[in-house]
């Protein structure tokens, strides 16, 4: 027999959802069967299974330790390959917000790469906010990516009321997330541009165009120009939709490319700027995140507004190009 103690990290899921997770090679005819005949049960009960758990439910499992084990399936510790000092924004018992560096993956492309969401993950374990064992029913994860080379706020579910939240307000684009950047030309009017966006998975570059495409998706990119030097811009971008290279394509088809970005941009320029400066990678960051208004757990983040300073590079640029000045 084996009892499980519900935590803040599990409280929220159906007990059937639950217990697949921990029974990852139990077929979901098995665990039906198990509550049908009152193997399992919570809080001394018989189950369905679409009830919802709550923090200090008692999970009772009525069999061998062989049978459990079995069931379970092979164990998988999760390990990070290196310690890395976070730069967090905001963190809440169920939240964590973090300035992600130029350069850092947000989530990790296979197995021998690590990432963000790795780092948060070892830090929550190394605080024992999370445990080994607790990861086998919920993990931690980042809820919006960057691009490997732009930095700033990426938004992380330290629980899964917290990612159940963010998820649903990147999802309904209530959460207004603000982007700044350098581009070639100037730029001195605000605008609202639109067009679709088709992604070649193969080249991992998407391409821009006014009409529709087959498979492509509608995006819209809003604008404001901060300050130009009578060459380069600096814009205060707001993302309406979130698709792969947005603000990276759309701006580069409009004709005023990021700057260091050597896949959508020009390459005469971004090498003027990777002399000048050291930029080897686009001069993108998000810098600001507003939280829509709201009620109930999130009370507490109701029209927070959270900013993160960009990088180095970055700041050498502005620095050099608009005396340090950002907004």
């Amino acid at each position: 027999m084996k009892e499980l103690i519900i935590g803040t990290n599990d409280e929220g899921q159906r007990i059937d959802k639950y217990l697949e997770k921990f029974f990852k090679a139990a077929p979901k005819s098995f665990i039906y069967k198990m509550l049908r005949k009152k193997n399992i049960t919570c809080n001394g009960k018989k189950c369905s299974g679409n009830e919802r758990l709550v923090a200090g439910d008692l999970i009772k499992i009525f069999m061998s330790d062989e049978t459990i084990d079995k069931f379970k399936g092979e164990s998988v510790n999760f390990s990070v390959k290196k310690k890395v000092n976070l730069d967090i924004v905001y963190e809440d018992e169920n939240i964590i917000i973090v300035n992600k560096a130029s350069g850092m993956l947000s989530q990790k492309a296979d197995n021998t790469t690590d990432s963000l969401n790795e780092y948060i993950i070892g830090y929550l374990l190394e605080k024992g906010e999370v445990t080994q064992e607790s990861m086998s029913t919920f993990r931690p994860s980042v809820c919006n990516r960057l691009d490997r080379n732009t930095s700033g706020m990426v938004l992380a579910g330290k629980t899964l009321k917290g990612s159940r939240y963010l998820s649903e307000i990147l999802r309904e684009r209530t959460i207004d997330k603000y982007y700044y950047c350098i581009v070639n030309g100037v730029m001195t009017e605000r605008k609202k541009i639109e067009g679709f966006l088709y992604k070649d998975e193969k080249k991992n570059k998407v391409i821009i165009s006014d009409k529709e495409m087959e498979n492509s998706s509608p995006i819209i990119t809003a604008y404001e120009p901060i300050k130009n030097n009578g060459k380069i811009t600096l814009l205060k971008v707001k993302l309406i939709t979130g698709k792969t290279h947005q603000i990276r394509a759309h701006l580069a088809s409009s004709g005023h490319a990021i700057i260091g970005d050597f896949k959508y941009g020009d390459l005469k320029n971004n090498s003027y700027y990777e002399k000048k400066y050291g930029c080897k990678s686009q001069l993108l960051h998000a810098g600001i995140v507003k939280f829509p208004g709201t009620t109930g757990d999130m009370l507490f983040l109701s029209g927070k507004e959270f900013r993160c300073e960009p990088g180095a590079i970055f700041k050498k640029v502005l620095e050099g190009e608009f005396d340090g000045y950002l907004e």
